[in-house]
């Protein structure tokens, strides 16, 4: 009898627990609903997917970035439960995520991030891409490459390309600098102040710092009516729809809560896309991240005549970054190239 009323209450648990998860998963509004309390609807939710985990794909690289137990230091951030890209499912975000979002940037009279989002999955994909989609079998190596003019004679242009994934960032050129920095190019990080058109092949991953940053999609891909953010910004780009991603504010939150530790007032798309890596790649390369060989920040497409004037910008602390990215080289969860 006892045993008989304890599979039911476990079936009533288990229900209960995929009700609660069904719910989250397709309610588009931004608060929490007040049928159900925060915190129980949290620890449910983070109980269900324990409970209900699928199996990890398979990883056949020799050292696997998510292999847990290596490094403390490593196991205390890492955390493979947060999604890198805004969907459908997962746009539901915490009342504190969007608070800490929305002052990124301090925008003035934010629109509705709730209607935002329906505009915009009206117009994007509002599922995963599926090149990073946990069912991927085998070794996924990734090159993350910066912008450093470390990059300048580096000649690692044909080791970039025979990665799997080449990610790139903001204005990052590659035409007349192959022979350094590579062709291939399969994710590009930008937001819309540091856009480029980008290859046809090629998925744009949009980086939002605030609400206008997912307006401007849907503008720049119909009726282009948006120009200016707090600078002018294209009114119209040629990325297929198809090949629009878009980051997950709480994913840079997490960044910034779990990686950098409060420092800085939010996370450079550098270190944002290095940590991106890790959740979506096997094996992760890093190339032109860094000063040159002389001590110089600077662009490897242009001469900066006072090189080192972007190095602490009041918004990133660029020394805590690269310590970061230094210390997981030492733990060797990643590789880093340093140029010349």
């Amino acid at each position: 009898m006892v045993k008989v009323k304890k599979m039911k209450l476990l079936t009533f648990l288990i229900l209960l627990i995929f009700l609660t998860s069904f719910f989250l998963s397709y309610n588009q509004t931004m608060v929490i609903t007040t049928w159900f309390p925060k915190q129980m609807v949290t620890g449910i939710s983070e109980n269900f997917q324990k409970l209900m985990k699928l199996p990890h794909r398979s990883c056949t690289c020799s050292h696997c970035i998510d292999e847990l137990r290596v490094s403390r230091w490593f196991d205390e951030r890492f955390n493979q439960t947060v999604q890198p890209l805004l969907t459908m499912r997962n746009s539901l975000l915490e009342e504190e995520t969007y608070s800490w979002w929305l002052q990124l940037q301090q925008e003035k009279n934010p629109k509705n991030l709730n209607n935002t989002i329906k505009e915009l999955f009206r117009v994007v994909r509002g599922d995963v891409d599926p090149m990073l989609e946990n069912e991927f079998v085998g070794c996924r190596r990734c090159a993350v490459v910066g912008n450093s003019g470390n990059l300048k004679e580096s000649q690692y242009g044909s080791q970039i390309d025979e990665h799997d994934f080449v990610l790139r960032m903001n204005k990052a050129p590659t035409v007349g600098f192959e022979a350094d920095v590579g062709s291939k190019t399969t994710h590009h990080l930008v937001y819309p102040e540091s856009f480029r058109e980008l290859g046809e092949n090629v998925n744009m991953v949009l980086v939002p710092f605030k609400t206008i940053d997912l307006q401007w999609v849907v503008s720049a891909t119909t009726k282009g009516t948006i120009s200016h953010t707090y600078v002018p910004v294209p009114t119209k780009i040629k990325v297929k729809k198809e090949k629009i991603l878009i980051y997950h504010p709480a994913f840079i939150k997490y960044v910034f809560d779990n990686w950098l530790q409060g420092h800085g007032r939010y996370p450079s798309t550098g270190i944002l896309s290095v940590i991106f890596s890790l959740h979506v790649c096997d094996e992760v390369d890093l190339y032109g991240f860094g000063a040159d060989s002389k001590g110089n920040w600077h662009h490897y497409w242009e001469n900066n005549p006072s090189a080192g004037a972007f190095r602490k910008t009041g918004v990133h602390d660029g020394d805590f970054e690269s310590n970061v990215t230094a210390i997981l080289a030492s733990i060797h969860k990643i590789r880093i190239f340093k140029g010349r």
